[in-house]
């Protein structure tokens, strides 16, 4: 394991990376006066996301998981903080309210200033895609292609942000565009073999920015993100992992972690 002060880098020998970009729960000491005590609860985190693939390391997979929260920046936002999803709730690459529309900040609104962005972008938000983009090209250098896994989680009602209730799993390709219709496949047959689960491809949420971003197939990196509601692992109430109530979910992500092992592009 190594740690950077932004992340913590688990570097495997195989073709698969696996991204937890939303995990993260430490505030900067100069953020945590600003943020309201709800805000401080850390509630739109993606909790233990990174424990449901604690496995992953040891057949061969990178894993990538961020340190800071993302009200202090999103990881999974594009730099210049373009809307990923039209006309839907805009979360912000520095966001000032939380998933339910409440202000994160106690005088109601951030001020962030285009040096703050600026810097908040340079200090915490460019180190991790700086080292997701190392870790890609050294996969497909070693193997000929490359895998992001770009790993979510995310409260099963948020009536600000989807309408209903979430599906158990939330596959997202960016519509067949960030990685080859046959690894979609891959995981597609994963899930329908495991009937319990409601499931989803490229529904409500079909990739964020890292997927967008570094899934280009047509240059050996396949990309995909799984939004994983946290019905299926803990108490939503909560953050308290449910180590029982996760250990079914956790069997199908390794049997998916194990199919995109075992996945090989044809010109590869």
């Amino acid at each position: 394991m190594q740690t950077f002060p932004t992340h913590t880098l688990l570097p495997g020998d195989s073709p698969l990376i696996i991204s937890v970009p939303h995990a993260g729960t430490a505030v900067p000491q100069e953020l945590a006066p600003r943020l309201t005590p709800q805000a401080l609860d850390l509630p739109d985190t993606d909790w233990h996301v990174a424990n449901l693939y604690d496995f992953a390391p040891e057949l061969g997979a990178t894993m990538i998981v961020a340190r800071y929260t993302r009200y202090l920046i999103d990881l999974n936002r594009p730099p210049d903080d373009a809307a990923l999803y039209g006309a839907a709730a805009h979360t912000g690459l520095c966001p000032t309210h939380s998933f339910a529309g409440e202000p994160l900040y106690r005088d109601g609104t951030a001020q962030l200033t285009p040096a703050e962005l600026g810097q908040r972008r340079a200090q915490y938000w460019q180190p991790y895609h700086d080292t997701l983009a190392t870790m890609l090209a050294a996969a497909r250098a070693r193997h000929g292609y490359a895998i992001l896994l770009d790993a979510h989680s995310i409260r099963s009602i948020v009536p600000r942000l989807f309408t209903g209730t979430l599906p158990d799993f939330n596959l997202g390709t960016y519509d067949g565009r960030a990685c080859s219709g046959t690894l979609t496949d891959a995981v597609r047959a994963c899930l329908a073999a495991a009937p319990r689960w409601t499931q989803v491809i490229d529904g409500r949420f079909k990739g964020g920015h890292i997927t967008r971003h570094f899934g280009r197939p047509h240059e050996q990196l396949h990309a995909l993100q799984i939004e994983l509601a946290q019905s299926g692992y803990m108490d939503e109430a909560g953050t308290i992992y449910d180590s029982a109530r996760a250990a079914p979910l956790r069997a199908l992500l390794r049997d998916i972690v194990g199919a995109l092992l075992r996945w090989r592009p044809a010109t590869a």
